[in-house]
């Protein structure tokens, strides 16, 4: 498990709203490796260079908000997102929300775990 940290927005409910913010960090050569969008328009992502990122967004007057995640790979099989659930929940880590996917010929699975202190929950999930 890995501390990262991932950028919120709000996008604009209009078609293309999700590709502008795209194309603005595929021009920047930043990677996009998680992400989720909310129906109320908040875009949540982990990218490999979030200063950068951020910089960029903010440049073409996004409002960026950043927060610590937990980034957790896990084994693709049966059970492994139960077994990382329930070390969070043996440490007393409440989860606020999650988001990942995986191929399903692939042998890893990334999954983002939004909690109140990240830190905290790493250390004391031991993971």
């Amino acid at each position: 498990m890995a501390i990262r940290t991932e950028l919120s927005l709000r996008l604009q409910n209009s078609p293309g709203a999700l590709d502008r913010v795209c194309q603005c960090l595929t021009d920047e050569h930043v990677n996009i490796l998680a992400l989720t969008v909310e129906s109320g328009g908040t875009l949540r992502m982990v990218v490999d260079n979030p200063l950068h990122a951020s910089g960029t967004l903010e440049e073409r007057e996004y409002a960026i908000e950043q927060r610590d995640v937990l980034f957790v790979q896990l084994p693709n099989d049966p059970g492994a997102l139960e077994r990382a659930a329930r070390m969070l929940a043996n440490a007393d880590v409440n989860v606020e929300y999650a988001y990942g996917s995986v191929l399903e010929d692939q042998v890893m699975t990334a999954i983002v775990v939004g909690v109140e202190d990240a830190q905290r929950a790493s250390m004391a999930a031991g993971i």
